[in-house]
């Protein structure tokens, strides 16, 4: 089959991509195939077999109260909620009215396998392969998120666990840890909330590599252009983002005070190796444990792009204002910097700001 031609190809249809493909609609570009005579056209390919993004997959005990204020997608504000509905049932049909909306017409579902140089042109198509069919397209913008590729650490002994091993992916409530022990692995903002809440129910453990530096003051502009910039720096050197978190330290939230308040925020060193029935200690001691739960992250999901070559030694991709800078054609959004709600939005624009200015600037030469 031939590869549809395609002016600007956008990779997932989460907060990013949504952002992306509206910026694209607000500068005249039309969904591919919906008008034969348009000079601009975009598509949108979405793994998920419905609208929601990452918002779908969400633990049932994350509220709209919780979340209130970061998940809008740009020229159409979320609708009165319950601050008590789930996210995950809330934001779905808010996602899916805003595609009809502002009719972005995204393909579903589609998985892409491959983005490959349809030549050896610096400025020619790039050919993106899915299960649905090939487009080429001049741009791409990236938006697949991190939410298909949880992070599990390798520990010797983790294939001789009888207890359960979960991702935070795989979360869905805590009731269903009731009487149990249970280890949480990580240093993040889910571990914490999780250790919250499953410890009302089951006995926890809350295990981290490092001590996690806890940051009394509040996460205020200063502090969060300070998280961005050092994420940026990485990431224009090819290194792995890393989260923002190992920059600030960790904040005070509601679910780390009440943690506290209730004694249970009491963190462990981490475990030397996994046996049978629970973990082995640095100092030999052994910990008996039901279900070890790891709330490790996340790592972008790229793989796609491997036949480009751009991945560094470092493991990174080298982007700076969301462009790679070793394919100018690529645009990497909820990538590094612009991993938040609030960063996608203002991602999706910047990467199609610069797309419509070489445009212009290709059409005035």
């Amino acid at each position: 089959m031939d590869a549809l031609p395609v002016d600007v190809a956008v990779i997932g249809a989460g907060q990013a991509g949504l952002s992306a493909a509206h910026h694209l609609r607000r500068r005249g570009f039309v969904p591919v195939g919906q008008d034969p005579s348009a000079a601009d056209t975009f598509v949108v390919l979405d793994a998920n077999p419905a609208p929601g993004g990452a918002w779908q997959h969400r633990w049932a005990s994350l509220r709209m109260g919780t979340v209130n204020g970061i998940h809008e997608l740009p020229g159409h504000p979320v609708p009165p909620a319950d601050p008590a509905a789930p996210s995950r049932e809330a934001l779905p049909p808010y996602f899916a009215e805003y595609e009809r909306r502002f009719d972005l017409d995204v393909q579903r579902p589609v998985r892409v396998r491959a983005i490959r140089r349809a030549d050896e042109d610096p400025h020619g198509r790039l050919l993106v392969e899915s299960d649905r069919g090939t487009w080429a397209a001049r741009h791409v913008i990236n938006a697949t998120g991190t939410w298909t590729r949880p992070f599990r650490p390798y520990y010797p002994g983790i294939e001789r666990f009888r207890g359960r091993q979960l991702h935070v992916a795989d979360y869905v409530s805590a009731e269903e840890f009731a009487g149990e022990r249970v280890i949480i692995v990580g240093a993040g903002v889910s571990a914490v909330q999780l250790l919250e809440e499953i410890s009302h129910v089951a006995e926890t453990t809350w295990m981290t590599r490092r001590e996690p530096r806890w940051i009394e003051e509040d996460f205020d502009l200063p502090a969060r252009t300070a998280a961005i910039a050092g994420v940026e720096a990485r990431v224009r050197e090819g290194l792995p983002p890393g989260s923002v978190i190992a920059v600030t330290g960790m904040h005070w939230t509601p679910w780390a005070r009440a943690a506290q308040a209730r004694g249970v925020l009491v963190r462990h060193p981490m475990f030397a190796s996994i046996e049978e029935d629970g973990v082995r200690m640095p100092d030999g001691s052994f910990r008996p444990a039901d279900v070890i739960l790891w709330a490790t992250g996340f790592r972008p999901a790229l793989d796609h792009l491997a036949p480009l070559g751009l991945r560094t030694r470092q493991g990174g991709f080298r982007v700076a204002d969301t462009r790679s800078l070793d394919d100018p054609r690529i645009f990497l959004i909820g990538y590094g910097p612009s991993q938040s709600t609030v960063g996608a939005n203002r991602a999706g624009r910047a990467a199609v700001q610069q797309i419509v200015r070489e445009r212009r600037a290709a059409v005035a030469a």
